[in-house]
């Protein structure tokens, strides 16, 4: 059964899922600023990590939207998740984080985003990345592109929108992106073993955006993330040329129920050919 609908899976038209997650995660995106507009009130939940209205509006926007259009396809989602809700994965499933850096919702730098994910057999295929306080939209199918877009507007048409692709790694030197929100001693040790001459700071899934854009050479991640954190920026980088590899220098790896969906250690870059780990 699971070789029929990993076939089945394949068969499916990337392109046109990506679309789809687009136009959700733009109307979700208007519950967002909502929120963002206002009295942010966060809580926390069991594990710690912050949460508020934006996280949980946002999320029941993009479920009922991919109810309807891809009724098909089983959903992981961050919130539900939290709730213990459970969902039965098959060889091809969706993966959302409403509200990806929430740390930088509510302290208003902007640099926060909705994600929405396609994995088939493991690995991330179609995804979108929209930072909505940017007006910012990156999408991933079988190639990558980005556009400006406001929350809630139509989604502009192909020719409106500027093709991406990661670049080689430079000669004279890397630049790395680092976590804002969430630096460690790893990651700082693993960057001293690279010959990294600029390094800048983001937020969110804006940095595997930056590498598929081809403003930044690579992305290491030390910290803990769950793989809803990541599925659809790795979805944008793969699109545009770019991978994202474990601690065992394999590509990262989707759907690890018994890892109850945690990732490892991983390390992002925008040129395969020169990765180490």
């Amino acid at each position: 059964m699971k070789n029929k609908e990993s076939n089945q899976a394949l068969a499916l038209d990337r392109d046109a899922i990506a679309e789809i997650f687009a136009e959700i995660a733009i109307e979700a995106a208007v519950a967002v600023m909502a929120v963002y507009a206002g009295d942010i009130k966060a809580r926390r939940k069991p594990d710690g990590s912050p949460v508020c209205d934006a996280d949980e509006a946002a999320e029941a926007i993009i479920l009922k939207r991919l109810a309807m259009r891809l009724p098909h396809l089983p959903v992981l989602a961050e919130e539900a998740a939290s709730r213990g809700e459970t969902t039965v994965l098959k060889a091809a499933f969706i993966l959302v984080d409403p509200v990806d850096g929430t740390r930088e919702f509510l302290s208003r730098n902007g640099e926060f985003t909705v994600n929405i994910g396609l994995i088939v057999d493991a690995a991330p295929v179609a995804g979108v990345v929209y930072a909505p306080a940017l007006e910012h939209l990156w999408i991933g199918g079988a190639a990558a592109s980005t556009c400006t877009i406001a929350p809630g507007a139509p989604l502009p048409p192909l020719e409106k929108r500027r093709r991406i692709h990661a670049r080689p790694a430079p000669e004279q030197g890397l630049t790395a992106l680092v976590s804002r929100s969430h630096a460690n001693p790893a990651t700082e040790a693993f960057l001293a073993k690279l010959p990294v001459i600029e390094r800048i700071e983001a937020g969110s899934s804006l940095k595997f955006c930056k590498v598929a854009e081809g403003l930044a050479d690579i992305y290491p991640r030390f910290g803990p993330t769950m793989e809803w954190d990541t599925a659809a920026g790795d979805a944008v980088l793969r699109a545009a040329g770019g991978l994202v590899f474990d601690a065992a220098g394999r590509p990262l790896r989707y759907g690890k129920t018994e890892a109850e969906f945690r990732n490892g250690p991983f390390v992002a870059w925008g040129d395969p050919k020169a990765a180490i780990f």
